[in-house]
């Protein structure tokens, strides 16, 4: 069988607050118009300099204690070089070093091969920025 990729971009809305935002169905929806019961690689994508794509467990706490770890870790003041948007800013710039933009994904049957708890989800910090685009690519 021939190798096929197929790729999409999407929206959306983070608001003004940090966010850990659930896109696993997003990902699936894809999965189910171009996988067709394959198998192969998704590839979720987010070109932006201060949000990244994590695969965790969502709504029992772990997204929440995510976006705390990261305020620890890189709190928004006044410290960071990178100077422009809202105080604290540059910090959102880093966020993508520990939280990378992307993940690689298997896909069995056509349907993402993730673990009972695991969800994707898009991690954005950035307060200034409230809309963001999601590229999705399958090549199976």
């Amino acid at each position: 069988m021939a190798d096929t990729f197929h790729t999409l971009t999407f929206e959306v809305t983070t608001g003004n607050r940090e966010v850990a935002l659930d896109i696993t169905e997003h990902c699936a929806v894809f999965l189910n118009e171009h996988a067709a019961g394959r198998d192969g690689l998704l590839n979720v994508f987010v070109p932006h300099a201060t949000a990244g794509i994590a695969v965790l467990e969502t709504g029992a706490g772990s997204d929440e204690d995510l976006l705390a770890t990261l305020r620890e870790l890189l709190p928004a003041d006044d410290r960071w070089r990178h100077r422009h948007g809202s105080s604290g800013h540059g910090r959102d710039h880093v966020v993508p070093g520990l939280v990378a933009p992307h993940a690689t994904l298997p896909v069995i049957g056509g349907q993402l091969a993730l673990g009972i708890w695991q969800s994707v989800v898009l991690v954005d910090t950035n307060r200034d920025n409230p809309r963001r685009t999601v590229r999705l690519s399958y090549l199976g």
